[in-house]
């Protein structure tokens, strides 16, 4: 009796033991086949090397292509203002000239503009007319970092749009530009420009059309009511005057102004606005 209890129990603990090994082999079944998907990436640290799974996954993500069809026809615009000084030394040449007034130009703010037609050596560029407001003169730097001084060519400030032209072969891209009057809420768009200057030039941020049309009324429209797109997609200072972007790469807006705060000084996020592609349009026309 003792004998067959015993066998008993023996082969209950070999059953035990062959159903969880078939348990962890099917469990690792599907953790096998899906590092089969993985492709391999190889980590060196000071223990050794590693070999990883690294994510197969592989971007289909229109922004990407959209960004780089439009990211070279978006530039930063600077505003550079006079900083007058006088000589004040004592020398003989200094003496003489005391009185004259040497002249250097500071960047006073810096903005976002969107290439819309190259010809002969020439670009015109659109922006914001609260980017170029005030200036004593107007540089314009490439996505490459070259620069070249811009001139006026015509501005609407109720609509807060300015066409500046700058003398330069280096400008190679034109933005293409969509209907706005197509735009939907929840439609993808990105924000692309210079946000806080040449040192983030050619940022890129994601966002929805928060409303297709929006009223504003703001000091940089002479507070005239004018129609906008609204969009939760970062606008900050520096962007203003740059391209706002649909998954095709089409220009469908310049980014105009953001709200951060309330009346009552309420922190408020995601809300940018943009002036139609359809007004720019009508603008260069």
């Amino acid at each position: 009796m003792i004998f067959r209890r015993r066998h008993a129990l023996a082969i209950i603990m070999a059953m035990a033991f062959t159903i969880g090994a078939i348990l962890v082999w099917a469990g690792s079944l599907p953790n096998s086949w899906y590092q089969d998907k993985l492709s391999q990436a190889t980590h060196t640290n000071a223990a050794g090397t590693a070999t990883v799974a690294a994510t197969a996954y592989k971007s289909s993500d229109q922004a990407i292509a959209a960004y780089n069809q439009v990211k070279d026809s978006v530039v930063t615009v600077q505003n550079l203002q006079k900083s007058a000084s006088l000589d004040d030394g004592v020398s003989a040449f200094d003496n003489q000239n005391k009185d004259k007034q040497q002249t250097d130009y500071q960047t006073a703010s810096q903005g976002s503009g969107v290439v819309v037609k190259i010809n002969n050596g020439t670009a015109n560029v659109v922006t914001n007319n609260h980017v170029i407001e005030g200036s004593d003169s107007i540089q314009v730097v490439d996505a490459n970092g070259q620069k070249a001084e811009a001139k006026v060519i015509k501005v609407d400030a109720a609509k807060d749009l300015a066409l500046i032209q700058v003398k330069s072969t280096a400008f190679k891209q034109v933005a293409k530009f969509a209907d706005s009057s197509t735009l939907k809420s929840g439609q993808q768009i990105m924000a692309l420009g210079s946000p806080l200057g040449t040192a983030y030039a050619s940022t890129m941020t994601k966002g929805i059309i928060s409303a297709p049309s929006r009223n504003l009324t703001a000091a940089q429209t002479n507070n005239q009511s004018i129609q906008v797109i609204q969009t939760d997609a970062a606008i900050n200072p520096g962007n203003s005057g740059g391209a706002l972007i649909n998954l095709d790469g089409e220009v469908v807006g310049i980014s105009s102004a953001k709200i951060s705060a309330s009346a009552a000084d309420t922190t408020i996020e995601g809300m940018g606005f943009a002036i139609p592609s359809n007004t720019v349009a009508a603008f260069l026309k």
